[in-house]
């Protein structure tokens, strides 16, 4: 009777104080044996289902809450059973209890988080769910981490009452997995369970834009919020960076009209994040333009994206010597940050300090999260760059991706020495920590071998991305303690060099994980975690990403992928047809991207690159991997870089050519180590070509555009 009186008491107050929000994608409770699974942030969670979830559930809890005084009041009102989640005996009593037809609900990660991300899930859970065939709801909540309820530090804002959401998802069934013994089955059913949370994370986002994403933060993170930091060694609050995107938005707005392409030509400095929110509220896209490009690549990119204007910096255009670029450059006008500044007025600024800091949301022009937030260009490693539009849409799944299977948080401190241009650089490097509350300090250059490790030390800083490349300069200048902060150490962009990999582990004693993607996905496809991990694979493909493999003639293992999911690109725009915007298609079907690379997936879902299609060469009608190549080189010869391509051969079709920095690398080393390892003889290059050191992109990927050219002539 009590509990039938306080439940609409405690529900009406609940609505009142955080404002409770429930969203549900097609919920059905109406099934014979039920499990509800949800994350756990706080210790109002199971008050929040209990009061907002439409069945009269058995809650399961850890033994240590049921003793607490404080929550055997609360649990008072509701059915309870207490066990040890690390006891397998326990979970018997959970399969009974689902068996008698009562409704359950679980939190798989068995404690409230301390990170704010997913902890720890369970095996438990999820092999109560395959053993009685029950029927799974996902349940996330979204909020409850930021009440005084939670066991986040003091550095996460807490609030008094902030908005809460639960969001149910639609049910799934856990059918018990193949294996020879319980053990491994159970360990099965436990990963399953992992995806299905991080899926449900990722599925639950909310649907918006850069800006509205920014201002999220803002209310979220508190405004003197101080996060970010650049080469001036000045640390700006997110209140600052709501200036620059306030001030310089509207500024540039006035060079320009709604829709159009705004090209940006600027460092990794905290203005160019300020000025990326501020376009992209006021619907102009920025397109990031390569400055490490020749000439022809920069044309080619502004007549793809029928970019007419550049915004640019004078002090930036004189330091890193653009001006001959620049002036080579046709049918673009120049707009410098050092005259944006100087035409700033006193109305400008009674605006900004009166109504724009106030009601910054205001300021946003309606938009769609599916229109246009920036314009990035491939590599052009393998041809003339592309314009690949990315959605509001694609770049906030890519970041809800990361996060569900990542602990980003307040505590962290991201380095970023990636250039913005690149999605990498971009999206991990830079949007992720602002959206997310984690402090960033932003470098201008990744070539500065000796400056980076120093900055890691002096920072504090507890997460690092690069390449291969980069982390292997990195590695061979930095002292052993510089990197005692780092947390973790992701790879992407190329792949990541088995001598960059063990020097990591030998001198600082860190495991790098490896990711993989294109920018064309926004950019990260798959990635390893402390969750799940296997050398020689770049992880799990991120939650939402679905795949084909299509089978290569020539090629026997693995076949050729194309991904479909939530962070893949609107279309690319193309120099052949300017402006135009041509949306993803493959032989899979409309809305799937073919990555051109040939990987094998593993029952665990493990990704492995093979090569990518454009990096065979047919020799004497065999397909042989170029990447086999080069890796042949780098067992023979560890410490030094290599990379192979391909010449034409009037007798076999082609030929291999390795460029090396190994001046004592010779052919008969090449085919004892071939024998060594088990690599085929065909894949021996006869031509050995020395050079003083390999061409790169400014992205840190080798140029093979230029080796190809070079291979050639050779």
């Amino acid at each position: 009777m009590l509990r039938t009186l306080l439940r609409p008491l405690l529900r009406g107050l609940a609505r009142l104080l955080f404002r409770v929000e429930v969203t549900a994608q097609q919920a059905d409770f109406r099934h014979e044996r039920l499990l509800v699974v949800a994350n756990h942030q706080s210790f109002l969670d199971g008050l929040l289902l209990g009061l907002f979830l439409p069945i009269d559930p058995v809650f399961v809890v850890h033994t240590t809450i049921a003793e607490n005084r404080f929550f055997r009041i609360l649990l008072s009102q509701v059915d309870y059973l207490a066990v040890d989640p690390t006891s397998p005996m326990a979970m018997k009593k959970v399969i009974r209890l689902i068996e008698t037809g009562r409704p359950v609900v679980i939190f798989p990660e068995g404690r409230i988080t301390l990170t704010g991300s997913l902890m720890k899930v369970y095996d438990g859970p999820a092999f109560v769910a395959a053993k009685t065939g029950a029927t799974v709801v996902p349940v996330r909540l979204q909020g409850a981490e930021r009440t005084y309820f939670s066991r986040l530090s003091g550095k996460h804002p807490k609030q008094l009452f902030p908005k809460i959401r639960l969001s149910i998802m639609p049910a799934r069934h856990f059918p018990m997995p193949e294996g020879a013994t319980a053990k491994l089955r159970r360990r099965k059913s436990g990963e399953a369970m992992r995806r299905l949370m991080q899926d449900m994370i990722v599925a639950s986002r909310p649907q918006q834009t850069l800006y509205a994403a920014l201002c999220d933060a803002v209310d979220i993170y508190g405004r003197s919020r101080r996060l970010l930091e650049d080469v001036k060694q000045i640390e700006y609050s997110y209140n600052d960076l709501l200036k620059m995107a306030l001030m310089l938005g509207r500024q540039i707005e006035r060079l320009s009209r709604p829709g159009e392409r705004v090209g940006l030509l600027l460092p990794n400095l905290v203005p160019t994040i300020g000025l990326i929110f501020g376009l992209s509220a006021r619907r102009r896209i920025p397109a990031m333009l390569n400055y490490t490009a020749g000439v022809e690549a920069m044309q080619a990119a502004c007549d793809a994206a029928e970019v007419k204007t550049i915004v640019t910096s004078r002090a930036f255009v004189e330091q890193a010597k653009l001006a001959d670029k620049l002036a080579g450059l046709a049918n673009v006008q120049l707009i410098y940050l050092e005259d944006v500044r100087e035409r700033i007025g006193l109305a400008d600024k009674l605006w900004l300090v009166l109504w724009a800091l106030h009601f910054p949301r205001s300021f946003e022009l309606p938009a769609s999260p599916e229109d246009a937030a920036v314009v990035l260009f491939t590599s052009g490693s393998e041809g003339k760059p592309k314009g690949v539009v990315l959605p509001h849409r694609a770049i906030l799944a890519n970041i809800a991706q990361i996060r569900s299977v990542i602990d980003f948080s307040v505590y962290d401190k991201v380095l970023n020495a990636l250039p913005i241009f690149h999605s990498f650089g971009l999206t991990a490097g830079a949007l992720l920590p602002v959206l997310n509350g984690a402090s960033l300090f932003l470098y201008p250059s990744p070539l500065h071998y000796r400056v980076i490790p120093e900055l890691a030390y002096d920072r504090g800083c507890t997460i690092l991305f690069g390449t291969s490349t980069f982390l292997a300069n990195y590695g061979k200048f930095a002292n052993p303690y510089d990197f005692y902060r780092l947390r973790y150490v992701v790879a992407g962009a190329e792949k990541l060099s088995e001598a960059v990999r063990s020097q990591w582990f030998e001198k600082f004693g860190q495991r790098i994980f490896e990711g993989y993607g294109a920018t064309e996905t926004a950019p990260v496809l798959a990635v390893n975690t402390p969750m799940a991990y296997k050398t020689g694979t770049v992880g799990n493909l991120l939650p939402g990403v679905d795949y084909k493999l299509v089978p290569v003639p020539g090629i026997e293992q693995g076949g050729l992928l194309h991904v479909r999911g939530p962070n893949v690109m609107a279309g690319y725009l193309k120099a052949d047809q300017p402006g135009v915007l041509q949306p993803p298609a493959s032989d899979a079907g409309a809305g799937w991207y073919e990555t051109g690379d040939v990987v094998e997936v593993d029952e665990e879902g493990f990704v492995k690159i093979v090569g990518r299609v454009k990096r065979f060469a047919k020799i004497a009608g065999e397909m042989v991997s170029l990447e086999v190549v080069e890796k042949l080189a780098t067992a023979t010869s560890p410490a030094l870089p290599h990379a192979a391509s391909s010449q034409p051969d009037p007798a076999k079709g082609e030929a291999l050519v390795l460029f090396t920095t190994d001046g004592e690398l010779t052919r008969e080393l090449l085919a004892a180590k071939a024998r060594e390892i088990g690599v085929p003889e065909l894949a021996v290059p006869r031509k050995i070509h020395k050079v003083e050191s390999l061409p790169l992109l400014g992205t840190g990927k080798v140029d093979y555009v230029t080796l190809k050219r070079l291979a050639e002539a050779v």
